[in-house]
């Protein structure tokens, strides 16, 4: 059986990935702040099949000690969902927006992730057989931005640097790294879509959205290939949402 860490686990797309990938038949480990979260998760995985390790994807020791967790209960680490992330400071000006909110952003998206990827990479590089998957979550902010999301945007321009960088420096140990970058699927963090989000001409409006567990199943398949294929960069969005043309 293979097995997937996913960070961001008690919630959203998070939640959506480890229940696809449980049902495809992959153990998950479920990373997130909050216990009670992950085992709302955990609760509609098959027993035995998930296992909740509370981590602050912020902080080096407790990442390393989520994956000495995975290894001491399933052995390795085929997959890594690397998720967690937050939108704090959006719709801030970039004049208003606070040094320590810029920094949590930061932390968050660009520091954690390159914190969980590098714990993966480790173990898959140790493992026996070699290798494994990271697939980064992106954004549609990866490509363009929306007005007052700075530190956002920011940190999902970085993350395709981090994905360029692990897909090359993890060749020699068949490990493969692909992006998937999203455009409003329907979770707590895109409510407002629904409710009316300013956009580029300064206007308000209403923006579709999709169902989550369409992110899942290409998460699935993209976690499903062998190594010696990758999906490098995806996009799934709400096929109708301001991105082709946005601005």
């Amino acid at each position: 059986m293979s097995i997937a860490v996913v960070t961001g686990a008690g919630s959203g797309i998070g939640r959506s990935v480890a229940l696809a990938l449980a049902e495809a038949g992959w153990s998950v480990a479920l990373a997130g702040r909050r216990r009670e979260a992950l085992e709302e998760t955990a609760a509609s995985v098959p027993s035995g099949q998930a296992l909740c390790v509370p981590t602050d994807v912020t902080s080096p020791e407790a990442v390393s000690a989520l994956f000495d967790a995975v290894r001491e209960r399933f052995g390795r680490v085929d997959l890594l969902f690397n998720n967690a992330g937050t939108f704090a400071g959006g719709g801030v000006p970039v004049e208003d927006l606070d040094h320590q909110t810029w920094r949590s952003v930061v932390d968050v998206n660009l520091t954690g992730s390159f914190l969980c990827a590098q714990a993966a990479f480790r173990a898959m590089k140790e493992q026996s057989p070699q290798g494994g998957r990271i697939i980064n979550n992106g954004s549609i902010s990866a490509h363009v931005p929306r007005p007052h999301s700075i530190a956002y945007t920011a940190t999902k321009h970085a993350m395709t640097g981090l994905t360029k960088s692990l897909s090359l420096d993890g060749r020699p140990y068949r490990i493969a790294c692909g992006q998937l970058d999203i455009g409003n699927a329907a979770t707590e963090m895109t409510s407002r879509m629904r409710t009316g989000i300013l956009q580029a001409n300064g206007e308000l409006a209403v923006e579709p959205v999709m169902d989550a567990a369409h992110v899942a199943a290409t998460v699935v398949h993209m976690a499903g290939l062998p190594l010696e294929a990758n999906v490098q960069f995806a996009t799934v969005m709400a096929t109708t949402m301001p991105y082709i043309g946005r601005g």
